[in-house]
């Protein structure tokens, strides 16, 4: 049976910039090449593009000798190898879903090694992928086929940009070439205040386009069917009504915009709804903006409650983009819009990134569960926090604030319970507002 070794090499041109990956799958035995995949995946970081080289390096060789095939892994990315040999934890939220597609490729073969090897030795994978961001600079897409070079690895022609491979009849029967792969189409994005993403647009790389394993969900204590043993903290998620900023679709994060006459008249009907059963309010908190506050005051006139403010419910800072529609952002910071779609850690120049909203915004949610345990908080906040809540009581990984949307002045309600894992069990309803 044959062994395998993978080479594979990921880059970024500015970290984040222009990036694309290279893999190569050789005959264990004697260092035959036998497949090749590079591509260019637009703007993005370089572990990013490292991860991308991974996940094509072990499709390859499920591809050549499918299920249980043994093979070596050898990069010059020290993070993806300590990750994938479990030696490292992986903190980056935006690498976690690749570091998973990875594994359930890894889970159908036999690793025997995960090595970290110098550039030097790793020329092979880092030319295919550079040979992938030439093509792409160029408007061209790297392709397989060709003829061999005299180290047994693909060619460039550098008359039209597009990289060549060995052929089939070079390498002898039955060794499959595994070509490139076009990047799954994008989207329009629909922005609703602050950055409400609910498709994508432009030059987005892999995080936010690829389709992804889910991680599995943490263990709870509670039994199946079995009724929880304490009574719920239930959170209920009122997001703020229509601004200016929101009817001109701009991006509006920490920027103080009042509620227009149909924000009002959203949170007076929110208002009214909460008033009544089966709802029954024991606590109201609020962002500190003032169009969260607004729609928070409206409840509050009507259920008598007060009215606490939660800083870490304000919305994420969007930097120099506050104000901007998403064309006009698409048009002036286009690599650093791709960037920000394509990994949560990048943040908006001058801004905030998803993952520091996440932390923060989940801090505040500890904060809340602990204080108010077992009674039902009202939290008036915000399209991101709002999102970032919901995606943490389902375990999903942060590219799914990619996959929701959420209308103004709508509500969503997670119940946390001591004993098990919290349960979302409402999302987006608007039937208030009918």
């Amino acid at each position: 049976m044959t062994s395998y070794v993978i080479e594979a090499d990921g880059g970024s041109r500015g970290n984040p910039g222009p990036a694309g990956y290279g893999a190569v799958v050789k005959d264990a035995a004697d260092g035959q090449v036998l497949a090749e995949a590079a591509e260019a995946i637009g703007v993005t970081t370089n572990n990013v593009a490292e991860y991308r080289g991974l996940i094509a390096g072990l499709q390859a060789v499920l591809d050549l000798g499918g299920d249980g095939s043994a093979v070596a892994v050898r990069m010059d990315s020290k993070l993806v190898v300590e990750q994938m040999a479990g030696r490292w934890k992986i903190k980056n939220e935006g690498l976690r879903p690749l570091a998973a597609q990875a594994g359930s490729l890894v889970r159908r073969l036999r690793v025997t090694e995960w090595t970290w090897i110098p550039r030097e030795r790793n020329k092979h994978a880092d030319r295919l992928a550079n040979e992938a961001m030439d093509a792409a600079a160029k408007g061209l897409t790297w392709t397989a086929g060709g003829t061999l070079g005299d180290d047994g690895a693909a060619k460039t022609d550098r008359s039209d940009g597009t990289a060549k491979k060995a052929t089939q009849a070079d390498r002898g029967p039955q060794t499959p070439v595994k070509g490139s792969r076009k990047p799954a189409p994008t989207g329009q994005t629909d922005l609703l205040d602050a950055g409400d993403i609910s498709e994508l647009s432009g030059p987005t790389a892999s995080l936010a386009t690829a389709q992804q394993t889910a991680r599995p969900a943490g263990t709870a204590t509670g039994t199946g069917w079995a009724p929880p043993t304490r009574v719920a903290t239930s959170l209920l998620l009122l997001r703020h009504g229509e601004t200016e900023l929101s009817v001109e679709r701009r991006f509006s994060g920490r920027g103080d915009a009042e509620l227009t006459p149909a924000g009002l008249a959203q949170a007076s009907a929110a208002a009214e709804r909460l008033s009544r059963e089966p709802y029954r309010l024991d606590v109201i908190v609020t962002s500190p903006l003032t169009r969260a506050r607004q729609t928070a005051q409206a409840v509050a006139a009507r259920t008598g409650l007060d009215v606490e403010v939660c800083e870490d419910l304000r919305e994420a800072d969007f930097g120099a983009w506050e104000g901007h529609t998403f064309t006009e952002v698409q048009r002036r910071w286009p690599a650093e819009l791709a960037a920000w779609l394509a990994d949560p850690e990048v943040a908006p120049p001058g801004g905030e990134s998803f993952a520091t909203t996440a932390r923060r915004v989940e801090a505040a949610r500890e904060r809340l569960a602990e204080r108010h345990e077992g009674k039902t908080v009202l939290a008036v906040s915000h399209v991101t926090p709002i999102k970032l809540l919901l995606r943490q009581a389902l375990m999903a990984p942060l590219e799914s604030l990619y996959r929701m949307h959420l209308d103004l002045a709508c509500l969503s309600l997670i119940e946390y319970y001591a004993d098990g894992p919290s349960v979302v069990k409402s999302f987006n309803d608007t039937s208030h507002l009918r």
